[in-house]
């Protein structure tokens, strides 16, 4: 949280009662465009999860927000690389945002399977809307809008309404100050058990299966050769080569003995809502 303290109350009744926040200021750098959904990523985003039931409350702005990113084909085109990384990976998170508080309160299936998620909305990856001028889907732009730019590290910007989902900011992305936006979660990767676990006593190492869903990318932008690890697999030598700069000295020592085994973990898809509490 930057410059915007929100006080939140939950009455007997469940209602929520927000406190008046001091003046929004947007980080500097924040495009014109985007900082609507950066004021509302500020006060409503917390260690990655979401008020969605205030946010709900409070609607107007993203939806508004949402309808802007209807710009002109020409207006995108003329936009940086950057810009335009940071256009598509707001719009995946806002219309996240909005396809949750349109569903919100999100009911457990059942009583033996309590877990909330959004997938159990139906279709909601190939929900069209409007965006740079065209129709597009959520499914769209994590399969074929972002490919293009061969930025791996992008899908781990992705909100997907999910506890296994890398951290959602509490900021808009934005084109000057996208690369020390990724860095960042590139190097929170490691400390982040929903990202990597690395189990020194059992000779493990847990990776999220984020990075094998986009596994080629990833082997594309980080399979550097390292005789250490020639013998491993090109997607294992990339999730070495991604997670290296950030590690400890403890983990780095155990990666470089190379007796460990990787494996990809079960993707928890729980709804990041805050609303209710934290969740472990």
């Amino acid at each position: 949280m930057r410059n915007l303290v929100l006080v939140v109350a939950l009455s007997l009744s469940g209602a929520i009662v927000g406190a008046r926040a001091p003046q929004y200021t947007p980080a500097a750098g924040t495009e014109l465009l985007h900082r609507p959904l950066d004021q509302i990523l500020d006060v409503n985003v917390r260690d990655g999860l979401v008020y969605y039931r205030a946010l709900k409350g409070e609607r107007g702005r993203l939806d508004r927000y949402i309808a802007s990113l209807n710009v002109p084909a020409a207006t995108y085109n003329a936009w940086s690389k950057p810009q335009q990384i940071a256009f598509w990976v707001n719009t995946y998170n806002a219309v996240i945002l909005q396809t949750v508080i349109n569903h919100y309160p999100i009911r457990a299936r059942s009583a033996s399977y309590p877990a909330v998620s959004i997938r159990q909305i139906p279709g909601y990856e190939q929900a069209p809307f409007r965006a740079a001028g065209r129709g597009v889907t959520l499914e769209q732009i994590e399969k074929t809008i972002l490919p293009e730019f061969k930025e791996p590290r992008v899908y781990l910007a992705l909100g997907r309404g999910a506890v296994g989902s890398g951290r959602l900011r509490s900021e808009a992305y934005t084109g000057d100050r996208l690369e020390k936006q990724l860095a960042e979660l590139q190097q929170e990767f490691v400390t982040d058990r929903q990202m990597l676990r690395i189990d020194r006593l059992t000779g493990q190492m847990s990776v999220t299966p984020i990075i094998s869903w986009r596994e080629q990318e990833f082997i594309a932008a980080y399979d550097h050769a390292d005789p250490t690890f020639a013998q491993r697999s090109p997607i294992e030598r990339a999730i070495l080569t991604f997670i290296k700069p950030a590690l400890l000295p403890l983990e780095t020592e155990f990666v470089q003995q190379n007796a460990f085994k990787v494996t990809f973990h079960e993707f928890d898809w729980r709804l990041n809502d805050l609303t209710g509490g934290r969740i472990e």
